[in-house]
């Protein structure tokens, strides 16, 4: 390996882990389907390492500017290509194994417990995925990028109240169809 792709991947490890948050939430907020975030936003790292490896590692002022408009154009091309009105499934909520995960559940917690926490994760994500995009969006990113209320407005350019009310609104229907269900969340 090359001095050149040496630092290159030094330089991009260090470009990945302080601008990973920052283009994920612009990535999510821009996608038409939950299921495309992962794979723009490999495809945007790609390029970064590209870039790096092609032009060298001082080529890049700002990183975090550079990262966010190579994403832009990965999104701009992703959609450019596919049907832009697809629904989001929250399949992103499951790991590798397929098994749902919010990161929700306490260290210690016995199987009994996660054996309940995991089938409400289900029923959860089963009833998100009725529901349209934007909602489904504004849950991603508020329990699983954990983002306020105000960021999740400036990211989808809606007012925070519109936010609150589709967020607070869907809590509560949840609540609503565990009690008519006997349950208790």
């Amino acid at each position: 390996m090359g001095k050149r792709v040496k630092d290159a991947a030094a330089v991009f490890n260090k470009i990945y882990d302080s601008t990973t948050t920052a283009a994920l939430r612009f990535i999510t907020s821009k996608c038409g389907s939950i299921d495309d975030v992962g794979d723009i936003l490999q495809e945007t790292y790609m390029e970064v390492y590209s870039v790096l490896c092609s032009k060298g590692t001082d080529f890049i002022e700002n990183e975090e500017a550079f990262v966010i408009n190579i994403a832009k154009k990965k999104v701009y091309k992703h959609y450019s290509r596919q049907n832009p009105n697809s629904a989001i499934p929250i399949s992103v909520f499951t790991n590798e194994n397929g098994e749902i995960n919010l990161d929700l559940q306490p260290d210690e917690m016995d199987i009994d417990d996660s054996i309940c926490t995991n089938e409400l994760i289900e029923e959860i994500h089963n009833f998100l995925s009725e529901k349209p995009q934007d909602i489904q969006q504004i849950f991603f990113m508020r329990f699983s990028l954990e983002l306020s209320i105000s960021e999740i407005a400036k990211l989808l350019d809606s007012k925070e109240s519109g936010i609150k009310n589709k967020l607070y609104r869907t809590i509560n229907e949840i609540r609503q169809f565990y009690r008519e269900k006997g349950d208790n969340i």
